[in-house]
């Protein structure tokens, strides 16, 4: 018997597309177009899950990486971006018709990160940002229709890249200059996590606190109230 196979929506990336997509229009037409591509989403996953189970998270109040970040604000960027009208309203009609649920103190990602970490390659994470990429799952983005899989191998590389590059959609600054080829020069040929963390200490200088700043600030939780740690300090750990 096929094990039970789960459908991870992220509920931010539906709910800003749809309000974006239907800021003219009354709001139950718009509700209305959020129910269809929320079904779209459930649509296209169906073949993959066969308990037709899924489950959406969004994200709510308090972020702990807002006490990590030093080098910039967290985030920062956003805080005078205009919100499209429905946007409350979609929120809410997620929470109400799709169950969705409401992330405290973390984000949205840190859920979708828990609950696929579970699920294993059993999960679909269901979204259209790349920050999702490293965790081992399948993932549909519902923008393109595209799939792709990820396992623990490409998901830690992209982690790592990631550190190199920042992220510039929510203000995380990477090493100047370096974008994905340049990362992906730096990284080339390596696997192991150690030899990935040795080339990115090496690219910052020896700057041990900004790879961990960054790092944190990037890495999706995969438990609860989890705080990253470098693998030395894992390594100690579990000795």
């Amino acid at each position: 018997m096929k094990k039970m196979s789960k459908v991870i929506i992220d509920g931010d990336i539906v709910a800003y597309r749809m309000a974006f997509a239907n800021k003219d229009k009354p709001l139950k037409i718009a509700l209305m177009e959020v129910d269809t591509f929320m079904s779209y989403i459930l649509s296209e996953t169906s073949f993959y899950t066969n308990s037709g189970e899924y489950k959406v998270y969004l994200t709510g109040k308090g972020n702990f990486r807002e006490e990590i970040a030093k080098t910039a604000v967290y985030k920062g960027n956003r805080k005078d971006a205009e919100k499209p009208v429905w946007l409350s309203a979609i929120r809410d009609h997620l929470v109400e018709a799709w169950d969705a649920e409401i992330s405290c103190g973390q984000e949205a990602d840190d859920l979708i990160a828990i609950e696929a970490t579970k699920f294993g390659n059993r999960s679909v994470v269901a979204s259209a940002d790349k920050d999702m990429l490293q965790i081992p799952a399948f993932h549909f983005n519902f923008n393109t229709n595209v799939w792709k899989n990820v396992d623990e191998e490409s998901g830690l590389k992209f982690f790592y890249t990631q550190i190199l590059t920042g992220d510039a959609a929510d203000n995380i600054k990477g090493l100047y200059r370096v974008g994905p080829k340049k990362a992906e020069k730096i990284l080339e040929g390596l696997v192991k996590e150690e030899d990935l963390w040795d080339a990115v200490l090496k690219a910052y200088d020896g700057d041990r606190d900004r790879v961990i700043e960054n790092a944190r600030l990037l890495w999706l939780r995969r438990e609860e109230g989890e705080l990253w740690q470098p693998l030395d300090q894992r390594k100690q750990k579990a000795a």
